[in-house]
């Protein structure tokens, strides 16, 4: 710790060498203002027993070179006189400080930093001079010596560029300074600028205030525009920092006015301005002129009307940066520590006239620029409109005024420092009248600690108190430029901010009379289900993105998917539950089937009929009975799938759907393999020995033909065991790309797979019964049907290939459902009505159209079947040769006969000399009775 003392001691005093080499150097410059001639003198005095010095940009910056500009009427002289009004009133409050008079020592800053810092010295100079006590003239007398004032604190600067290079001097000396209207956030640094004070809030609280504003107006995208100096640059730091942190206002470009700008510069800078036309926001921390240039060069470049701009507190209420641009300035937001118009001050200032404020040395010359005339002849040049000043003038009445927006801060720090020394003396000098020792000197730093301490109401009202760092409260009013009734433009009130904003956005006016909030955003906001995809970088400016297919729109930036079940709405904001739909019966796809199934069943019930009612005659005998009602009843229950597939799905549906969908075809298929298996056995048979073959009665046919079915109703009774049937809603079967049109199927659990397990079994007795069809095709034509159960075996093959590609080919499609549905009724209507049609249509004819031929014939006579087999055998039939070389055989099938199968075949020749044939022949043995009993 003490190494860091010593070198904080060593580092102060060689600052303070630095600091009397450069009073030295600048001793001239500090005698006489440098520059041309002006009509003042450099500084105000005023005796007193304590002395504050000012500091006030009574002139501009000079941008001829010279050291002072133009006269600032309003932020130089009003703000100088509102010191004085001060001064002069705490003087004759004979309970404040009393018996102690305030002195004054006003230096003009002329707006720049550099000249402030020279005019600065002229404070420190009571301390840095060498004690001339010691002193003795020729005579013995002491000499004649002007000491100067020890200047015990500061009022001022105005701009934080001046504030902070005068600062960095004052603390050398210990001279607390207050500002009445610097805001950098940077003088908040108690480490470099502990002796700096301010009775304006910090640009921290004027930065958050006016990204509320922006925010408020539902602006995302402004510019920057700054002087360069300390104010401005850390200002637009602290407002991109305060963005950032707050989100939701992104910076286009931040733009600096460079010091001493020529015309040409700000031409540039707002072409700059321009190159983000989106940004038409402005946010300007800059000064007075530098406004003043920018509002100029806007109305040059013809864009009035095009940047809205939002001033701090360097422009507020001001009338100079606005005057003669009244258009281009309209509707401009500025912002102002929250103030009153104080009326006496006002009363004050208006009675000033050049006999009674001659200590005001600027005065004259701020009489002759307020009513544009001249008090000395020698300002005159011919032709010039200038008139002489009478002295008559009055302020107020021959011209406008306006009270300045910093007075009442200019007031309030005279105030906090007369506060401060004022408890000060009730502390230190306790009942004493005057000065007391403890205060000649005044300790700077014990001042510091008192001004720390104030709080006392001020001009406004307000609390007027600072926190650790020298900072006062932010309250800010905020206000519009707008344009009357009566076409003449004015600041309005629109709003006030004290840690969040109130803001009266119906009262805003905008440029071109609107009263709608003008845009200043980088993207136009997204539609209802659309997110925002951030462009790198920017975050205030976007693309929009539609949440497309079965996505909704989650947050500004998120899309997701909806659940299997829902799909979104028509905007994508959300989802909604997928319609359910099922197979109706009033739809196309099903009014066909069930069309069929009605006609198909009704030539069922026709056909079974018929039979029973015919059941003895020739043709429902040769037919086989058994079979035929079993072939019949599996016709019957193909025809009535088709209402179990349309009928809405729950669980006893699907569970006759499992049962019947094959069972069906099963039994028709079965009762046909059986068939045609007899036929192929008996002629196999027939073509080897003579013997009879094996279970070919009616009873063992219907066994055969039960246990083929059994097998079908095995499978299915695993299939109930171990997946037990069950309905719900299939999402993904109407899926289609446009959700609009997406559907959820109400179907049975029964998948393509266990469908093709289900069918593949009826498929595999169809295939062999095909095979047998095709064995036996050479069966002669009135045996037992074999050639049309063939024709039935082919169409019904074919049916079934058409099916298979037309079933699984629409998987895909959005009408799958329905397709697949009507494709596999319409698949088993078909091969049910082939069967019905080409089976028992041709006997039901015969039956009731041609009864004459259902009758018991003696012979029925089919082609040389028996003489093929007699043949393969090597039977020897020449007597039975007809002339033409033909061999005429009867082949008589009699399926009621007891079984008795040894005597059911007879041969009989046409011939009747024919020898019989030798004991013990084939033919022998198969010649038997043929008549039907």
């Amino acid at each position: 710790m003490a190494c860091k003392r010593n070198q904080y001691f060593w580092s102060e005093r060689l600052s303070l060498f630095l600091f009397l080499s450069t009073l030295h150097w600048l001793d001239p410059v500090i005698a006489k203002p440098r520059g041309p001639s002006r009509p003042h003198v450099n500084s105000i005095r005023i005796e007193g027993d304590i002395t504050l010095g000012g500091l006030f940009p009574v002139h501009a910056r000079s941008s001829s070179g010279a050291v002072c500009g133009e006269l600032k009427k309003e932020k130089g002289v009003h703000r100088l006189e509102a010191m004085l009004y001060a001064i002069d009133r705490i003087n004759n409050d004979l309970e404040f400080l009393p018996n102690i008079t305030l002195g004054v020592r006003i230096l003009d800053t002329c707006s720049r930093d550099t000249h402030a810092l020279e005019q600065s010295l002229t404070f420190v100079q009571a301390l840095i001079e060498k004690d001339s006590t010691d002193v003795k003239c020729m005579s013995g007398g002491p000499p004649i010596i002007t000491k100067p004032e020890r200047v015990v604190g500061v009022i001022g600067a105005s701009a934080s560029s001046v504030s902070i290079m005068v600062a960095n001097i004052l603390r050398l000396f210990k001279i607390p300074q207050i500002s009445y209207a610097s805001t950098a956030p940077e003088l908040s640094d108690n480490s470099r600028y502990d002796f700096f004070s301010r009775v304006v809030p910090p640009d921290t609280f004027q930065t958050q205030a006016m990204i509320d504003i922006v925010k408020a107006l539902r602006w995302n995208y402004v510019s920057t525009l700054a002087s360069e100096g300390n104010y401005g640059e850390s200002a637009v730091e602290a407002f991109i920092q305060k963005s950032r942190e707050d989100g939701g206002v992104c910076v286009a470009q931040s733009v600096k006015i460079p010091r001493d700008p020529k015309r040409a510069q700000f031409d540039k800078i707002i072409q700059r301005l321009l190159e983000m036309p989106n940004a038409r926001g402005v946010i300007i921390f800059a000064s007075e002129d530098d406004i003043r240039r920018v509002l100029e060069a806007t109305k040059k470049a013809n864009l009035t009307g095009h940047f809205l701009w939002v001033g701090s507190d360097s422009w507020g209420s001001k009338v100079t940066p606005v005057l003669r641009q009244e258009a281009v300035a309209e509707g401009a937001i500025t912002i102002l520590p929250k103030r009153v118009s104080l009326q006496g001050f006002d009363k004050y200032f208006m009675s000033r006239t050049l006999e009674n404020n001659r200590r005001n040395i600027w005065f004259a010359e701020f009489w002759e620029a307020n009513f544009n005339c001249k008090l000395s002849r020698h300002g005159f040049k011919r032709g010039s409109r200038v008139k002489k000043c009478t002295g008559l003038e009055r302020i107020g009445r021959n011209n406008s005024y306006e009270q300045e927006g910093k007075v009442l801060f200019v007031i309030d720090a005279v105030y906090a420092m007369a506060n401060a020394l004022h408890n000060m003396h009730k502390d230190l000098c306790r009942g004493h009248i005057g000065l007391c020792p403890k205060m000649d000197p005044i300790d700077g730093k014990v001042l510091l600690e008192y001004i720390r301490k104030v709080n006392f109401s001020g001009s406004a009202g307000n609390p007027v108190t600072f926190n650790e760092n020298g900072d006062a409260p932010g309250r800010y009013d905020i206000y519009q430029y707008q344009v009357k009734d009566n076409s003449t433009h004015a600041y309005t009130v629109i709003g006030k901010w004290a840690d969040k904003l109130q803001l009266e956005i119906p009262s805003m006016k905008w440029p071109g009379g609107v009263w709608k909030v003008p845009p200043s955003i980088c993207s136009l906001p997204c539609k209802p289900g659309e997110r925002k995809k951030i462009i790198k970088g920017i975050p205030c400016c976007w693309t929009c993105e539609l949440c497309s297919g079965y996505q909704y729109q989650v947050d500004k930036f998120n899309c997701k998917v909806c659940n299997f079940d829902m799909r979104p709405n028509e905007n994508h904001t959300g989802c909604r539950s997928i319609p359910i739909v099922k197979l109706e019966w009033y739809s196309p796809w099903a009014v066909a089937p069930v069309f069929f199934a009605i006609i198909g069943i009704i030539a069922t019930l026709f056909v079974v009929i018929t039979f029973i009612r015919y059941n003895d005659t020739p043709i429902v005998k040769a037919s086989g009975r058994e079979l035929s009602y079993v072939l019949l009843t599996g016709i019957f229950l193909c025809y009535a799938i088709t209402f179990l597939m349309i009928a809405e799905p729950d669980v006893a549906i699907c569970s006759m759907r499992r049962i019947f969908l094959g069972l069906g075809m099963s039994f028709s298929y079965a009762a046909l393999l059986t068939k045609t298996n007899r036929i192929y056995r008996i002629f196999e048979q027939g073509k080897k020995t003579v013997s009879t073959p094996k279970l070919i009665s009616p009873a063992s046919q219907l066994v055969i033909t039960f246990s083929l079915i059994s097998l079908q109703l095995t499978g299915v009774c695993i299939w109930f065991i171990a997946d037990p049937p069950h309905f719900y809603i299939d999402y993904d079967d109407q899926k289609t790309a446009n959700p609009e049109l997406a559907r959820g199927v109400l179907k049975c659990d029964i998948s393509d797979l266990s469908l093709i397990c289900l069918l593949g079994y009826s498929m595999l007795l169809m295939v062999t019964c095909t095979v047998y069809a095709i064995k036996t095709r050479g069966v002669p034509e009135t045996f037992n049907e074999a050639k049309p159960i063939g024709f039935t075996m082919y169409t019904t093959c074919i049916v079934w290939l058409a099916f298979i590609p037309i079933f699984f080919g629409t998987a895909q499609s959005a009408e799958k459902m329905y397709i697949q549905t009507t494709t596999l009724t319409i698949s088993i209507n078909l091969s049910a009505s082939v069967s019905l049609g080409m089976l028992y249509m041709p006997k039901v004819y015969i039956i009731l159209l041609h009864p004459e031929q259902n009758v018991q014939k003696r012979k029925r006579s089919l082609k040389a079947v028996v003489t093929a087999a007699t043949m393969s055998n090597k039977f020897t039939q020449k007597g039975a040769l007809r002339p033409n070389g033909e061999a005429k055989t009867e082949l008589c099938e009699n399926l009621e006969s007891q079984g008795n199968w040894n005597n059911n075949l007879h041969f009989y020749s046409t011939h009747t000399h024919t020898p019989p044939p030798r004991q013990g022949s084939v033919s022998e043995r198969l010649i038997t009775g043929c008549s039907h009993h």
